[in-house]
């Protein structure tokens, strides 16, 4: 996926980068050592083969010169933090850091090295795979995420703090920011920015069932799992991590929308009841948050076709009936 937030550098600056991971003795020469993974949508990913034959990946974060989404700001951090977390508290499996970077002398913006992982990627190949494969996978993952979300925190809100103290006041500042982020760029939603602002604050007391800080990966689509030989080998892509409520995550939505899959197998392997009829609530107020992010997030990648806005606004259009708004 193009965007404008990938943060490419020369073979020469990638060379001196793997100098200071891996000492002088594992940087490569010739041809054929650097391959760039084009799936992300966010930072730029290298597979690289170092001189002893070992494979790793180096993620670079955006360039400070393009602006990102509010909640994009410091990704990177929040991704070390995240796989930090999640290696110290859960089984789930997550790449090593082996060199993570943050002193912008190389290059303009923070980097890691983390080892290749020699898997399948669960999005690209799904299609390909039997429903009772697929089922597999889900229910696999919805466990997955469920360990994740054990993960408690102290306040509501960013890994690092500071946080807020309950749920409704980090949500409402969350999905302000990201229509304060539209509204910057005159982005059309389709919908009065003021129209959206008195529904959220309408439904805003449902988020007052949250009690819990508990980490939310948010971000866990099945492009971002690796799979081999029937299991889930490692979850990757941890920028958008927060503490907050767990029916937030991503395999909820498709609860709300169609368009999003099937969630009976996540569910099933999640272990989650039927929703009642609050959690329904909080769950549209998610789908919305997220719907809002693919419309506007389009603006500040600089995308130059209009797919993901189309097929964004018409997701828009379907949760705000859900909430009886035309």
């Amino acid at each position: 996926m193009e965007s404008i937030t990938k943060n490419r550098q020369s073979p020469a600056t990638l060379r001196a980068m793997i100098s200071r991971a891996y000492g002088p003795d594992q940087v490569p020469d010739g041809d054929g050592w650097l391959r760039e993974l084009g799936h992300g949508w966010f930072n730029v990913a290298y597979r690289i083969q170092l001189w002893d034959g070992a494979e790793v990946v180096l993620k670079i974060a955006p360039p400070p010169h393009v602006e990102v989404m509010t909640y994009e700001r410091g990704a990177m951090a929040i991704e070390l933090a995240s796989l930090r977390l999640i290696a110290e508290r859960t089984s789930v499996p997550v790449p090593r850091v082996e060199y993570a970077d943050r002193s912008h002398e190389l290059c303009d913006a923070d980097y890691f090295f983390m080892p290749y992982v020699d898997a399948e990627n669960f999005g690209i190949v799904k299609d390909s795979l039997t429903a009772a494969e697929r089922d597999v996978y889900d229910e696999a993952l919805g466990a997955a995420n469920r360990e994740l979300n054990s993960i408690r925190g102290a306040a509501f809100g960013p890994l690092a703090g500071p946080g807020d103290p309950t749920w409704r006041a980090c949500f409402t500042r969350m999905i302000g920011d990201v229509l304060a982020d539209g509204e910057r760029r005159s982005v059309d939603l389709g919908y009065d920015y003021r129209l959206l602002r008195e529904l959220i604050a309408a439904n805003a007391d449902c988020l007052d069932e949250v009690t819990e800080p508990r980490f939310v990966e948010w971000d866990l689509w099945d492009s971002n799992v690796m799979i081999r030989d029937g299991r889930i080998v490692a979850v990757i892509d941890h920028e958008r991590a927060f503490f907050g409520d767990p029916l937030m995550e991503a395999g909820f939505t498709a609860v709300d929308l169609p368009a999003f899959g099937d969630p009976t197998a996540f569910v099933r392997g999640y272990g989650h009841a039927e929703l009642t009829a609050t959690e329904r609530r909080r769950r549209r107020l998610y789908t919305l948050y997220l719907v809002l992010i693919m419309i506007i997030e389009t603006d500040y990648r600089g995308h130059t076709d209009t797919r993901q806005y189309d097929w964004a606004r018409e997701r828009l259009r379907e949760v705000m009936a859900l909430f009886g708004a035309a």
